[in-house]
């Protein structure tokens, strides 16, 4: 079996594995990724054509990343004719504390405006409100599909490589690196950057993880009945009616979106059942909440969600392995933001993530 040596390895070829590559070859790298499925696969979290850009975090760790990720997401810039980053603006209201997410968002200098449910129902007709809404102009939708091909065009172009369909069957860290065994072949590496998603546990077992929970979500897409404007949104439900929070966002061509965040089943992420839960709940809601769309032209969609329990990342360093995990279903937005704090982890062995995102302490340190 040949060996081949490549500078820095990025095992998951998914949003966060070329957002870090990307990033890699900014800083000079040649990265090689290794991704087990095909292009445009929909066997993880990073496909389709939408990801709720949603700003609307009150927590310092988060603020702090967001910054960074729109900073990724603007250098990025325009792709097709259009920025990656719709900002079409974001909308949250129901039961959580708006006014201190307002405050966070003000204190960055990022957009926050108050306004009453009837203000609210009279500039977005197609939604209904009962109470105040926080409204930020500086969120709204990644295009996540063109998001992925566009790092992986720039990762090429720079002189790094993708390898599509190229499963790394092992990871050993040595003395002198990493070594990663492929169907044909070895690969040697200074460090690798593990971001496999739902795969994360059954491929990292020694790390140190926290436990991490791979359910299949169900969002659909609705179509509008009539010309509406639509934000992305967030809302806040009484989970005596409803299951969970609702997100969602405008896709052209397919709808919006609406699903509820982190309901779905359990699943092993190599045996997805490819079903639609809480698909009435969702179909009620809409029907109560979202006057300009149909109930009944539900189109489902399947993702998976790997989350932490309490829906905190994991970005950190163990010896020689970079991990990027545990993204709970809102990691997308962060994408670079997330890359560019994995770079620094691969490239310098000193650098640290905030706090909530390092992994545990070994037992006994």
């Amino acid at each position: 079996m040949r060996a081949d040596a490549v500078e820095v390895a990025v095992v998951g070829g998914g949003a966060m594995g070329l957002a870090t590559a990307w990033e890699l070859t900014r800083r000079g790298m040649r990265p090689t990724v290794f991704e087990r499925f095909s292009r445009g696969h929909h066997e993880g979290a990073s496909h389709g054509a939408t990801r709720n850009f949603n700003n609307a975090y009150d927590q310092e760790h988060y603020l702090d990343l967001l910054v960074r990720a729109r900073e990724g997401w603007d250098r990025l810039g325009v792709v097709d004719g259009e920025p990656l980053l719709r900002l079409h603006g974001l909308i949250t209201h129901g039961a959580v504390q708006l006014s201190s997410i307002a405050r966070r968002l003000t204190d960055r200098g990022i957009h926050a405006e108050m306004m009453s449910a009837a203000d609210a129902a009279s500039r977005w007709i197609g939604m209904r409100f009962d109470g105040d809404v926080l409204f930020s102009r500086d969120a709204g939708v990644a295009r996540a599909s063109s998001a992925l091909i566009e790092w992986e065009r720039r990762i090429v172009e720079s002189g790094g490589s993708v390898h599509w369909e190229t499963p790394v069957l092992g990871i050993e860290e040595t003395d002198a690196g990493v070594e990663l065994t492929l169907p044909d072949s070895v690969v040697r590496a200074d460090v690798a950057v593990m971001t496999v998603g739902a795969w994360s546990e059954r491929m990292l077992p020694s790390i140190g993880l926290p436990r991490l929970t791979v359910t299949e979500e169900s969002p659909a897409h609705f179509s509008p009945t009539g010309p509406a404007q639509w934000p992305s949104f967030n809302h806040y439900t009484d989970p005596e009616r409803y299951p969970a929070t609702v997100y969602g966002m405008p896709t052209p061509g397919e709808g919006v979106k609406v699903g509820f965040h982190r309901v779905g089943e359990e699943v092993d992420p190599d045996a997805r059942p490819h079903r639609s839960a809480h698909a009435d709940a969702l179909t009620d809601y809409v029907r109560e909440w979202m006057p300009g769309l149909e109930p009944a032209s539900a189109v489902p969609v399947s993702c998976t969600y790997t989350s932490t329990d309490d829906g905190t990342f994991v970005l950190d360093r163990r010896g020689r392995l970079v991990v990027g995990a545990g993204f709970s279903g809102h990691g997308f937005k962060f994408a670079p933001g997330i890359g560019a704090v994995l770079a620094d982890l691969a490239l310098d062995p000193s650098a640290r993530a905030a706090e909530p995102f390092r992994l545990p302490s070994p037992a006994g340190r």
